[in-house]
């Protein structure tokens, strides 16, 4: 085994291991692999704090076809300018499905959410998911179910009755924006802190600092993602100048009911 190719299972294993505070060699010495393999694999992989078996197994598969032998000019390559390359196209969709997944999506919606963004209508059938996924489709069903509920998909029935999942095109908008929420809800426990710790104690200031730097950056982020909204649903080498300034601030806390939380 000392030579083979690592697992997903082992994958698994190193992730628990690294999980547990368990040293490389030990690691190793569970999984019957040299220690310096053990380490090369997490090392590349986001290092002992940031390993994720899912993204490292991705990784390792997207080296392999890569290592793969070109296919040969002939009747299955594209002409010059008819489009890009089936398996550039491919990869890219791999390399998206990641980023996705790194933003923190399970990994079958990260690949449905892909497969829409780079599909030419924008929406896919479930069964054409399942095609192109290669996946079941109970796991689209799963993973379509999360993407409805969080708001990054509309279903709709095409002509055929069939039911349709469309990319919205506010996804980016709407992500942002939640991210900013997070951000205020951090502000809120840090200043939940500030009222049970003592406003002169040490722990305190700290945590007011956390409490103005999550306001600051939540309030610029959703002030930000106002204003650029309109991009989203600009053409092809359309410009943003003309995106206007004035009321934004309040038009996004008002668009999202959050609160602002005035400092002293």
């Amino acid at each position: 085994m000392s030579g083979s190719r690592l697992t997903q299972q082992e994958r698994q294993q190193i992730a628990q291991g690294l999980a547990d505070g368990l040293a490389f060699a030990e690691i190793a010495r569970r999984l019957e692999r040299p220690t310096s393999t053990v380490t090369r694999e997490v090392m590349r992989n986001g290092g002992p704090n940031g390993y994720r078996s899912d993204l490292a197994q991705r990784a390792s598969e997207r080296r392999a076809r890569r290592r793969r032998p070109a296919r040969p000019q002939g009747q299955e390559a594209r002409a010059q300018g008819e489009g890009p390359d089936d398996e550039a196209v491919r990869e890219y969709e791999e390399e998206f499905t990641t980023l996705l997944m790194q933003q923190g999506l399970p990994k079958m919606a990260a690949g449905v959410l892909a497969a829409l963004f780079i599909s030419p209508s924008g929406s896919l059938t479930a069964s054409e998911l399942v095609r192109h996924l290669g996946t079941s489709p109970a796991s689209v069903s799963k993973a379509v179910a999360s993407l409805d509920e969080l708001g990054l998909i509309s279903r709709e029935r095409d002509t055929g009755r069939r039911e349709r999942y469309t990319v919205n095109d506010d996804v980016w908008y709407r992500s942002t924006v939640a991210g900013a929420h997070g951000l205020a809800r951090i502000s809120a426990t840090a200043r939940k802190g500030v009222g049970l710790l003592g406003r002169d104690t040490p722990a305190a200031a700290r945590l007011e600092n956390v409490a103005r730097f999550s306001d600051f950056v939540s309030e610029s982020i959703l002030r930000a993602a106002e204003q650029a909204r309109e991009v989203l649903h600009t053409g092809p080498g359309g410009s943003s100048s003309t995106i206007g300034t004035e009321g934004i601030a309040s038009g996004a806390f008002e668009a999202s009911g959050a609160k602002r939380t005035k400092h002293r």
